[in-house]
């Protein structure tokens, strides 16, 4: 079985992919955790205590709309704070992103099947 990218990767990513989310539409929690579900595999779970940090430190604000088919949904949205977080956070990710790049791209085109034991 092939192994996959570690879920403690994800996790760590996980703040910078919700800014870009939001960067792009103001949403509520469950969409967000949908759409990033979707995207990078991760599970609703991770997206709640996420949020509220988020918002502990100022990054997100939150706002009540009504829903007819059910109770009130609290939408997020980037704050100015927010979007300076993602804009370096974005910096950082394409940097390492680059440089893990670089890395995989030095690999031979061909990789042997089996390990020789020294």
């Amino acid at each position: 079985m092939p192994e996959t990218i570690d879920i403690q990767l994800k996790k760590g990513v996980l703040g910078l992919c919700v800014l870009a989310v939001l960067a792009r539409n103001e949403s509520y929690a469950y969409e967000i955790a949908s759409h990033l579900s979707e995207a990078i595999g991760m599970g609703e779970g991770t997206i709640y205590p996420l949020m509220r940090r988020m918002q502990s430190d100022g990054l997100v604000a939150t706002y009540m709309v009504e829903s007819p088919a059910g109770p009130s949904r609290k939408y997020y949205k980037l704050t100015d704070a927010g979007r300076t977080a993602l804009a370096a956070q974005a910096s950082e990710w394409r940097g390492f992103a680059g440089a893990v790049d670089a890395l995989l791209d030095a690999l031979p085109q061909t990789q042997p099947t089996t390990v020789e034991e020294a």
